[in-house]
């Protein structure tokens, strides 16, 4: 898996490849310093995600908690239809703004 951060005005998070138990701690080092930050716009590039675990959602949802404490808006785009069916199953369409 691959994690990189755009330095655009609204930020994109791109992750590429496998999100799943084994590789999460490669995406929690990734957004270690935008939950230290004052951040309150993102936008999560799932383009190149070809799999999401529940160790995977559960780290976007600690993006969508700590952009929504802030007031702000974390927005999802991307999903490939086999992913967009796990968030559609898991009921994370209803928790994120996916474009």
């Amino acid at each position: 898996m691959e994690v990189k951060i755009s330095n655009d005005a609204v930020p994109v998070l791109s992750v590429e490849g496998r999100m799943d138990t084994g590789n999460t701690a490669i995406f929690e080092e990734a957004i270690a310093p935008i939950l230290k930050s004052d951040l309150k716009e993102l936008i999560i590039d799932c383009t190149g995600l070809e799999y999401i675990s529940s160790s995977g959602l559960r780290q976007f949802l600690v993006l969508q908690k700590f952009i929504s404490e802030k007031g702000g808006s974390l927005k999802v785009r991307g999903l490939r239809p086999e992913i967009k069916d796990i968030f559609d199953l898991t009921g994370f369409t209803n928790i994120f703004n996916i474009i």
